[in-house]
């Protein structure tokens, strides 16, 4: 987990993501960012756009005549635990971990799910709450989670998806607050 933190550190909304083995090694790192080659200074990060234009802002909600429009995905940025998982041989992500500083978006669920089903994977059940830091056990892939932010329909939809594809949640127990790095010695 404290490596997806650290991923996100290079990331401008801080989410990170990392693919971890069984034996503990690292297979894949990711974090939310635009996709390989798309300049930062080229596309738009801001929340909202002051023309109310989508296209310019990173998210893709808008308000359209009173109702709420939601696109299910971000117009430009790529989700960490996408990332972590596309930098990383696929066949080897069956049965491994992959730590995610928050909770995975209805998009990347769907595809957390789909790769469980494409290694046919079975499901392992654990109880637990729906907010606070969660990880969700899938045999297929191992999932830990931080954050729920269930007002956003996005994370209702993802919560829904994964709790129909038979994936429960539990706290998760840290066994530390904080890592400290140093750079240079003194």
């Amino acid at each position: 987990m404290a490596i997806a933190f650290l991923s996100a550190e290079r990331s401008k909304d801080q989410v990170g993501a990392c693919l971890v083995s069984q034996d503990g090694v690292i297979l894949g790192i990711g974090y939310n960012g635009f996709p390989r080659g798309c300049s930062d200074d080229k596309l738009p990060w801001a929340q909202k756009s002051r023309t109310g234009n989508p296209l310019k802002t990173k998210y893709p909600c808008n308000l359209v005549d009173g109702f709420f429009f939601l696109l299910v995905y971000f117009c430009y940025v790529c989700h960490a635990e996408v990332n972590a998982i596309l930098n990383t041989n696929h066949a080897s992500a069956a049965g491994q971990r992959l730590y995610v500083t928050m909770f995975p978006c209805n998009e990347c669920a769907k595809i957390i799910i789909q790769l469980i089903i494409i290694f046919k994977a079975g499901l392992i059940y654990k109880f637990g709450r729906s907010f606070g830091a969660l990880p969700v056990y899938i045999v297929g892939i191992f999932i830990l989670l931080f954050f729920l932010a269930v007002r956003n329909i996005a994370y209702v939809a993802s919560h829904k998806l994964l709790s129909l594809a038979g994936v429960k949640f539990r706290k998760h127990q840290p066994m530390m607050n904080e890592i400290h790095l140093k750079f240079e010695e003194h």
